[in-house]
């Protein structure tokens, strides 16, 4: 594995993609952004861009709002996996999506001690349509929600993945 150019920093960081998850969303804007770590008032997190950016690219569903709500736009079939609570693409549904992140996503970054202070005031000023958390305003949440919400529903219809 090639070292990675995403420092083990705290910091903000943004998606964009080359080819757009789906037809209404415009390719090559920033579409998303995240911070790492999140603000903890009891413990401290391990997390930073560099780790934060690796699971967005290679992780799952469960643990990446971005990779559910991608996966969920290009209809890859979600599944309960494991004991059955948690939901991902399953193994061949999470490689599918991971090579179509790594052909079309681009991520960028930003170091700041405190990414926190920052997430709300970018998601307020900017259109961030792949953002749900702190983004009921923008026009794409509502059909975003939905969207999850049915691929959820599908997924406890079906049998509990391997």
């Amino acid at each position: 594995m090639r070292p990675s150019p995403v420092p083990a920093a705290a910091g903000v960081y943004g998606w964009h993609f080359e080819k757009a998850p789906c037809p209404d969303l415009d390719a090559g804007r920033l579409l998303y952004v995240g911070i790492a770590p999140r603000y903890m008032a009891n413990r401290t997190s391990t997390q930073n861009l560099r780790k934060r950016v690796r699971y967005h690219y290679r992780g799952n569903a469960a643990g990446s709002t971005l990779r559910l709500t991608l996966g969920c736009l290009l209809g890859i079939e979600l599944r309960r996996v494991g004991s059955g609570k948690r939901m991902t693409f399953g193994k061949a549904g999470e490689a599918t999506l991971s090579q179509w992140m790594a052909e079309n996503a681009r991520v960028c970054w930003i170091e700041h001690d405190e990414p926190w202070t920052m997430e709300s005031e970018l998601i307020s000023q900017l259109d961030l349509p792949l953002n749900l958390d702190q983004n009921r305003h923008n026009q794409s949440h509502g059909r975003l929600t939905e969207v999850r919400s049915q691929a959820r529903q599908r997924a406890r219809e079906l049998a509990v993945s391997a």
